[in-house]
């Protein structure tokens, strides 16, 4: 409800969304739990905004697997587009938030903005994709230097006949005469 809620307020704001006080109260009163109770899940999860945010919600990850992959490019990146760490930008077109780790740490540095992840983040890339934003386009999030997933830089280095069909590998290995026929 407090996801559902806060989208609510942003399609009304035309903002990523936030929770005023009034909401997070109807919300505690609709499942029938003090509000303290659904205070302390809103401060808990940083999903969840208690004060205005910008139209784009600019979550930068800060934890180690970024920081040493380069997430301070991606944060001088935002800094050069006018993004100030915890403020909104004057048109409110973006808010820039630094936080702990978003799940996709193979892809580092990552951002997250509103519902999508942008992952293998640089400088440039980072800026074409505020610059797309703030000019209205879509950028497609994911991984940004082809690769798919989080499957290595590269491209696959094991089991490569997996990559495009389902590929049986028995009885192919080095030890396939030593072990005879394999039983199912």
């Amino acid at each position: 409800m407090l996801d559902l809620a806060q989208r609510q307020v942003g399609a009304e704001t035309q903002t990523q969304g936030w929770l005023p006080v009034p909401v997070i109260e109807f919300v505690a009163r609709q499942i029938s739990v003090p509000y303290m109770r659904v205070y302390e899940v809103v401060t808990f999860y940083t999903m969840f905004n208690l004060a205005p945010v910008g139209r784009f919600h600019v979550q930068v990850c800060g934890t180690t697997p970024c920081m040493l992959r380069g997430s301070d490019d991606v944060l001088a990146a935002c800094k050069n587009r006018g993004l100030v760490k915890g403020g909104t930008t004057p048109d409110g077109m973006f808010t820039l938030t630094e936080v702990e780790c978003l799940g996709t740490c193979a892809n580092a540095p990552m951002v997250q903005i509103n519902d999508d992840n942008f992952e293998d983040l640089d400088y440039d890339k980072t800026t074409e994709i505020l610059e797309a934003l703030a000019n209205g386009g879509h950028p497609t999030p994911g991984p940004q230097f082809g690769r798919r997933a989080s499957c290595p830089e590269g491209g696959p280095t094991s089991l490569k006949a997996m990559v495009d069909a389902n590929h049986d590998y028995r009885g192919s290995g080095p030890d396939a005469r030593r072990q005879g026929p394999h039983l199912h």
